[in-house]
């Protein structure tokens, strides 16, 4: 069995380099600037997790998890926002979100929380 895959998408560079450099060994990661390119990536390939930026232009990462959940319900999901709003987490673990990650945060809490989402 190989690596978990992992797509973060966030319109974000830092964020998505971050991620990327928090998560390069234990994890195949992928990376989108848009919630548009996120579901393009995952109609191409299989992904374990999707961490996904709650406010983004265009397609936003609630209508994200939406279509995720709607077309690959498999995936499991992290959202994460700079916005953290009650009314926020509930909506997104409502629609199927596994959990939700406030921004910023650490390497070490994003790697712990992955790891209880995927179960390692």
């Amino acid at each position: 069995m190989g690596k978990p895959r992992i797509l973060v998408i966030d319109d974000e560079e830092i964020v998505r380099i971050s991620c990327s450099r928090a998560l390069d060994g234990e994890y195949e990661v992928d990376t989108a600037s848009s919630g548009r390119e996120g579901l393009e990536l995952l109609d191409k390939a299989e992904y374990d997790l999707a961490l996904i930026d709650l406010k983004m232009p265009g397609i936003d990462g609630m209508e994200v998890l939406r279509t995720i959940k709607a077309g690959h319900p498999e995936v499991s999901v992290i959202m994460m926002t700079g916005y953290n709003t009650v009314e926020h987490v509930v909506d997104s673990i409502s629609l199927g979100a596994a959990h939700y990650l406030e921004k910023p945060f650490t390497p070490d809490l994003l790697a712990e929380m992955i790891r209880e989402v995927l179960g390692r």
